[in-house]
């Protein structure tokens, strides 16, 4: 990794140059969002300066710009994660409207009384609270697959709860508590033996590892653009144009039509079905920014870098006696959640904050897993591309300090 350049990469980034109580400061909250880039910035500021205005209906100038643009954010968006097609490419306002476009949608097709959705014991709420809605509405059950005391899924019980009466496995690539990175090509291929799509939560995971939707065979894939370094309020659901093709629309409004008559309306042509009303066409327009960046440092050295940080923070934290991790999964990726002992992570929180360090603490939106541990919450620190070893010994000594004031 001589050749990661973590100073310049650092500098692209101008907040983290922000100083808090008299602390520089040391993010590591990248879980819940990311920083941004000066070139996502620049490209906000382009937008609003040279090509504002409405896309997909106009036929003068800067509707043509904004429009191109737009889609051009799809076609980079689409090689990105390797989509067949651009146009099963839909951009949503993030990862939790996509979930709940699959669940709204395919739920109406293709779920019925009796049915199952299949999920895991590590989901975000986003993940779980859409299946449980779908499955009232539609009488059907909601299967939660278990987790090791490691924090890694009970494959074999994953195994056993596959049947002809599973109609979705949605699961998350990356957890956003545990770290545990699930073994997704053998997921997937286990459902697909008996006919079952599955929906993968890549909200963790499209920041940190190269996603192959056609290696890997997914049929629906969510993320979101604020934490792969671009704005909030885009997000993308990626969807198999089979399945796509055969869903109903998710809302009724301007775009989404081929035609509208009082007695009926006839719908447009993918990915447009999905993508009724005006979007947030600035930070659509702004997440191929996000994109172009995340190339130009490259997924694998991005990888590489923080896989090396994970471990150094991993082993520099388990020196500290009151330490106790919540996750050990063997196979992990950017989180490390730990408890001081006898603490409440809201006050570690505080005090690492009152020190320039900002990590999340709390449930993390996963209430379940937090009551499978035992446990109200953790303190989350979540690594990003720009973190530095540094960053981890100001943690662990900001740490120390909490545990002496604390216990």
């Amino acid at each position: 990794m001589t050749h990661y350049d973590i100073h310049s990469i650092r500098a692209d980034f101008p907040i983290l140059k922000t100083k808090v109580n008299g602390h520089p400061l040391v993010y590591l909250d990248n879980g819940a969002t990311t920083q941004k880039p000066q070139s996502v910035i620049n490209a906000i500021t382009d937008y609003y300066t040279q090509i504002n205005s409405n896309v997909h209906r106009g036929v003068h100038h800067l509707s043509q710009l904004a429009t191109d643009a737009y889609e051009v954010t799809r076609r980079k968006l689409s090689e990105f994660i390797n989509a067949t097609h651009d146009y099963e490419v839909i951009l949503t306002n993030g990862t939790t409207h996509s979930i709940n476009l699959v669940a709204n949608c395919y739920g109406k097709q293709f779920v019925e009384a009796g049915d199952e959705i299949m999920i895991s014991e590590m989901e975000h709420h986003s993940n779980i609270v859409p299946w449980q809605m779908l499955c009232e509405e539609r009488g059907a059950k909601l299967r939660v697959i278990p987790i090791t005391d490691t924090g890694e899924l009970d494959m074999e019980a994953y195994r056993t709860m596959l049947n002809e009466r599973v109609k979705l496995v949605a699961i998350t690539y990356v957890s956003n508590t545990l770290g545990t990175l699930n073994p997704m090509q053998e997921i997937i291929k286990l459902a697909h033996g008996l006919d079952i799509p599955v929906l993968v939560d890549a909200a963790q995971a499209i920041q940190h590892l190269h996603i192959d939707v056609q290696a890997l065979d997914v049929d629906f894939l969510a993320f979101s653009g604020h934490k792969m370094y671009g704005p909030t309020g885009v997000g993308v659901l990626y969807g198999k144009e089979k399945w796509l093709d055969r869903m109903p629309p998710y809302q009724g409004g301007g775009d989404m039509i081929k035609e509208v008559r009082f007695e009926k309306t006839t719908y447009n042509e993918l990915p447009f079905k999905f993508e009724a009303g005006t979007p947030n066409i600035e930070a659509g327009i702004c997440l191929g920014a996000s994109v172009d960046y995340i190339k130009t440092i490259g997924l694998s050295q991005i990888a590489l870098y923080e896989a090396e940080l994970l471990k150094y923070a991993t082993k520099v934290l388990s020196e500290i006696d009151q330490i106790r991790f919540i996750g050990t999964a063997k196979e992990k990726c950017s989180v490390i959640s730990f408890l001081v002992n006898g603490a409440h992570p809201y006050d570690v929180g505080v005090i690492l904050d009152k020190l320039g360090i900002a990590v999340r603490t709390g449930h993390h939106c996963t209430q379940p897993l937090m009551e499978r541990f035992g446990i109200l919450g953790t303190v989350r620190a979540s690594i990003a591309m720009y973190n530095t070893k540094e960053d981890i010994d100001l943690l662990v000594e900001a740490v120390k300090k909490a545990a002496s004031m604390l216990l």
